[in-house]
């Protein structure tokens, strides 16, 4: 009997532990599961917080961006409404103290020009008619030359027509002095002549020189002095002939 009330005692304890066990199971998982709950809604409530306090800072600064940007607008049109003035004060400066001044001296210049002009055109007109008169008596003037030169080469061919070979001898016997100078000139400069071959060679060498005479006056003159001189009463060709 004693062991059946302890059995007994035993069982019953053992339902109330496991009882009591389930009890603190169920309460346990129940909590867990509600802590769940409570964090996310926690979680989810600091996600809600963090973004609007992110949106709300974003609308701040794009509100102070857009002050900032309104204030720089401002003080945009400010600084143009003083450049602005600035440029138009510089003008009326540069209006004041070089424009009207350039264009009254240019209006100057335009008068003393016009003035000049005139002048200038007048001077011309004047110079031109100077040139012209000028130009008028020298062609007169080389004219009456040109007229004399003509008359006075008629003459002189009249003359050689009329007198024929005497004239033209007359012309070369005055020559032949200034052609004979020009072929001993070189000689005139000479200190010392050393001649070689004794007394004979000298006398053909001065031959040889007085030889040269009549082909020096055929190329100044044209003519032909050995036919000339062979026209002469007593003259031969012999006597001009050249040695060699």
């Amino acid at each position: 009997m004693p062991q059946e009330q302890e059995a007994e005692c035993q069982k019953s304890a053992m339902d109330i532990k496991y009882s009591t066990d389930t009890k603190i199971e169920d309460n346990s998982r129940m909590y867990k599961l509600q802590k769940a709950n409570f964090d996310q809604e926690i979680n989810t409530a600091k996600a809600q917080a963090q973004l609007a306090y992110e949106l709300q800072a974003a609308k701040i600064r794009q509100k102070i961006r857009n002050e900032e940007i309104q204030i720089e607008v401002v003080e945009r049109k400010k600084q143009i409404e003083i450049e602005t003035q600035e440029v138009q004060r510089k003008e009326r400066e540069l209006n004041a103290t070089v424009k009207l001044p350039a264009e009254a001296e240019s209006y100057k210049m335009q008068m003393l020009a016009e003035g000049k002009g005139t002048q200038t055109v007048q001077k011309a007109q004047a110079d031109s008619e100077k040139v012209k008169m000028i130009g008028t008596a020298q062609a007169s003037a080389i004219a009456s030359i040109g007229k004399a030169d003509a008359e006075r080469m008629r003459m002189k061919a009249a003359v050689y027509k009329q007198y024929g070979d005497a004239a033209i001898m007359s012309m070369v016997l005055d020559a032949l002095p200034k052609i004979a100078a020009e072929v001993a000139a070189p000689l005139a400069k000479t200190e010392e002549i050393v001649l070689i071959g004794g007394q004979d060679n000298t006398t053909g060498e001065i031959a040889r020189l007085v030889s040269q005479i009549p082909p020096t006056v055929n190329a100044l003159t044209g003519i032909d002095l050995s036919k000339v001189l062979g026209k002469i009463p007593g003259a031969t060709q012999n006597t001009v002939a050249p040695v060699k």
